[in-house]
């Protein structure tokens, strides 16, 4: 149950070198993401606290959603000062280190994939926790254990278009909902599975589950990293079960809609002016001839 605890309570767990190793790791990952982010470095010049608070937003997004979802107090994870201190060392050498020294560290290849590999351990313990506490909370309330598991693993993309506000950006169309990257969907199919664990609806043990879970996150994200690969390991499933249960749009529509929109447009063009008669225009050349010989 130490795990647990870990990623539920602030300032609660025994385990406090372990749980800043994993702060550490998850915050140089996060604010590295930051850092490439367009007008991120000119904003940590123009406004370093509103840099400040959007990396606190990258590394502890997912708690602040889960304790707003579970009706506690959003800001509770900030009274753990070693975190926030720890954070805070991260971002500013990130941000501000010489020759950015620490950032090119964090991006050379072999260490950053050593980290994403430890960022998704740290995700798939933080789903679990999710789903744990809600069940402690709500014990038969499936949808608010997959709620609070999802935004556990992947709250920080769901605030993006918050955090992107405080940068002075604002991009709808990037909603993580309505375009779910990998991580964010793998976090929802995650926590079905673990909330399917809780409820004694699948027959594995809690430990096994996480080991093979972590080892897909693991396999899936380190191979994406490596080949810069940005094509979802859910989407040949997904093309052929979504066309089934949920159809498609189909393109008789699409043009029929477009043929029909169209029409409308011809429709409402103004007719075009007639064209003169051959006298009119010949009697408009005598009256300009005349007015020159004037």
């Amino acid at each position: 149950k130490g795990h647990f605890q870990t990623s539920t309570g602030a300032g609660k767990n025994p385990q406090i070198l372990f749980f800043q190793i994993k702060i550490k790791n998850y915050c140089s990952i996060f604010t590295g993401y930051l850092m490439n982010e367009r007008g991120a470095v000119e904003m940590s010049r123009k406004s370093p606290f509103a840099s400040w608070l959007c990396a606190m937003l990258h590394c502890f997004g997912s708690y602040i959603l889960a304790d707003l979802l579970l009706g506690e107090p959003p800001i509770a994870y900030f009274s753990n000062n070693s975190s926030v201190i720890l954070a805070t060392a991260v971002w500013y050498l990130i941000f501000f280190c010489p020759m950015n020294l620490f950032y090119k560290c964090v991006s050379f290849l072999p260490v950053k994939l050593i980290f994403v590999a430890m960022k998704e351990v740290v995700r798939v313990r933080k789903i679990a926790a999710g789903v744990h506490h809600a069940h402690h909370r709500y014990h038969h309330g499936w949808f608010i254990m997959m709620a609070t598991g999802w935004v556990k693993g992947s709250g920080v993309a769901l605030m993006s278009n918050f955090e992107q506000l405080l940068r002075g950006i604002w991009k709808p169309e990037t909603n993580e909902i309505l375009r779910m990257s990998f991580p964010t969907k793998a976090s929802l199919y995650g926590t079905i599975l673990f909330t399917l664990q809780q409820t004694r609806w699948l027959p594995i043990s809690e430990a096994n589950l996480i080991f093979f879970f972590t080892m897909f996150m693991i396999i899936c994200k380190v191979f994406m990293t490596a080949t810069h690969s940005h094509a979802s390991p859910f989407a040949p499933v997904e093309s052929f079960i979504c066309p089934v249960f949920f159809g498609y749009v189909s393109s008789g529509h699409s043009s029929h809609h477009h043929n029909q929109h169209g029409a409308s447009h011809e429709v409402s063009h103004p007719p075009p002016p007639p064209a003169k008669s051959k006298e009119e225009l010949n009697e408009g050349t005598r009256k300009r001839k005349a007015k020159k010989a004037e």
